[in-house]
């Protein structure tokens, strides 16, 4: 079984001649505990074509030390990952395999370095002999195993924060450190050093060339697309590991890939996005049954929060969990299950094809203000016919119905508008925030649909087992008042999104 912890480090350049500072004078540190010298063996795993590096993620097998063992790590932010550990293995634990999937499929991981560490580690402690941090002098040979057989050999000083410490701790310890002539390191983890360091000549050579920003509308369009493809990508583990809202930030990505696709048609080959389309439709289905759930949750958790003990009657919140939790834990195996699948692998693949060999159209070569607009435009007025035609019916079913589509509708505006805003600017921006406007109003209107059905179902099952169905059907009203404060706000949401001098200035 695969352990997760949150690794919060700074890494700093050093000699062998580097003299530590007392760090008893650093603002909390009462004691400094010399732990002594640990040898350290580590191989790194890789694709040939270094994915995992690529995207600042590392794989090791290591010995020695206190936490031998499989070991992935996840980039967070500057200075924070999230390490994955596996116990010590032949082979690469399965656990850990399925959260590479995404970004390695059927390519084989490979021993790409081998880093051995002479680590000398110092506990900076508090006055009740707490572990504050672990600080170690770490003397590094590097050997690379792929494309050569270059080294490499440096000294660094790493600094971890202890489990629940306070980052803050960090910049006092760095103040001390800099003090001393100590710098900051230019490389974010060893593997990186010494892949940089051990690489062959026309290796660094390729890695030199800067990619050329978008000029055509065809480079902004790819440009996005090229964005929600690597979020699919690397959404995929999160959602593995149960990470919250993980689930729908990669159900976003799906949807605003497959809603480019749709409105810039005109720059990009139908006959290949197209069937993209219809994959990426069905991956944002199977993700949304988990999404959805989560979201029908939160919301008749709130309600039922919202009222007065004495409208509660009978086993509500008992009924309302055991409800949740049989449709939560079959939605999550099966999303898992669809991430493991072959249809997923295939699509993630085609995606990289599309990505190497973008099919553009003659549209593509024309300028970002000549081409883009015009698609966005399109979009905004399929929105506003569908909107018009939902305000013409009267409250029911129908109107239900239409206000859903009109909601389809508002989001690829929306996410049209988001596409174009690198090359059109604040209109664009604009325009989005707009769309999103709309888009809410019909959301949260849909959700209460959503929400009164599922409401009567639990008041059925309520009834049948002898129980009180009284806070059911009371729930149901205050959802049908709900949708009906969205139906009466929508007209005044939609006249400002649609003003003329908004389109105007998306036109140019």
């Amino acid at each position: 079984m695969a352990d997760s912890k949150r690794e919060i480090e700074r890494k700093y350049e050093a000699t062998v001649d580097t003299r530590l500072p007392d760090l008893t004078r650093v603002a909390g540190v009462a004691a400094v505990d010399h732990r002594g010298v640990m040898e350290l063996d580590a191989v790194y795993y890789d694709t040939e074509d270094q994915r995992l590096a690529a995207d600042s993620l590392t794989l090791r097998r290591r010995t020695g030390g206190d936490d031998a063992g499989w070991h992935l790590k996840f980039p967070v932010a500057t200075g924070i990952r999230d390490e994955i550990q596996a116990p010590l293995s032949d082979t690469l634990p399965p656990g850990l395999a399925a959260l590479l999937r995404s970004r390695v499929r059927e390519t084989e991981l490979v021993p790409v370095v081998r880093l051995r560490s002479a680590r000398d580690v110092h506990h900076l402690l508090d006055s009740h002999g707490a572990l504050l941090a672990e600080l170690s002098v770490d003397d590094v040979r590097a050997e690379r195993l792929t494309g050569g057989s270059s080294t490499a050999a440096w000294t660094e000083i790493e600094v971890e924060l202890a489990d629940d410490g306070d980052p803050a701790f960090l910049d006092s310890v760095e103040r001390r450190l800099r003090k001393a002539g100590v710098r900051p390191s230019a490389s974010a983890s060893k593997l990186a050093r010494a892949l940089a360091e051990t690489a062959p000549k026309e290796e660094r050579s390729r890695k030199k060339g800067a990619t050329p920003p978008p000029r055509t509308a065809g480079d902004h369009v790819m440009a996005y697309a090229r964005d929600q493809i690597t979020a699919i990508v690397a959404l995929d583990p999160a959602v593995r590991r149960g990470l919250p809202d993980s689930v729908h930030q990669m159900r976003v990505a799906t949807r605003r890939l497959r809603s480019a696709f749709r409105t810039y048609r005109k720059i990009l080959d139908r006959t290949v996005t197209d069937p993209l389309g219809d994959e990426l439709k069905w991956l944002a289905a199977e993700l949304g049954i988990d999404r959805d759930q989560e979201v029908l949750d939160e919301r008749l958790r709130g309600r039922i929060a919202d009222l007065s003990r004495t409208l509660v009657l009978g086993p509500v919140r008992a009924r309302l969990r055991i409800w949740s939790a049989a449709h939560r834990s079959g939605s999550r195996h099966r999303t898992v299950g669809v991430l493991d699948g072959k249809r997923y692998l295939a699509l993630l693949e085609s995606l990289d094809i599309l990505m190497a060999a973008p099919p553009l159209l003659p549209a593509a070569a024309r300028t970002p203000h000549d081409a883009l607009p015009r698609a966005v435009l399109k979009d905004y007025a399929r929105l506003a016919t569908r909107i018009g035609h939902a305000l013409e019916l009267r409250p029911g079913h129908e109107r239900d119905l239409a206000l859903h589509e009109a909601r389809k509708a508002a989001k690829r505006a929306r996410y049209a508008g988001e596409a174009a805003t690198p090359a059109l600017g604040g209109a664009a921006k604009k325009f989005a925030r707009r769309m999103k406007a709309v888009q809410s109003v019909l959301g949260d209107h849909q959700d209460s649909v959503v929400a009164r059905e599922t409401l009567r179902t639990l008041a059925a099952q309520a009834h049948a087992a002898g129980e009180s169905a009284f806070t059911w059907g009371l729930l149901y009203g205050h959802e049908e008042a709900a949708a009906a404060a969205r139906e009466q706000e929508l007209p005044a949401v939609w006249a400002r999104a649609s003003r003329p001098k908004l389109r105007a200035a998306l036109e140019g």
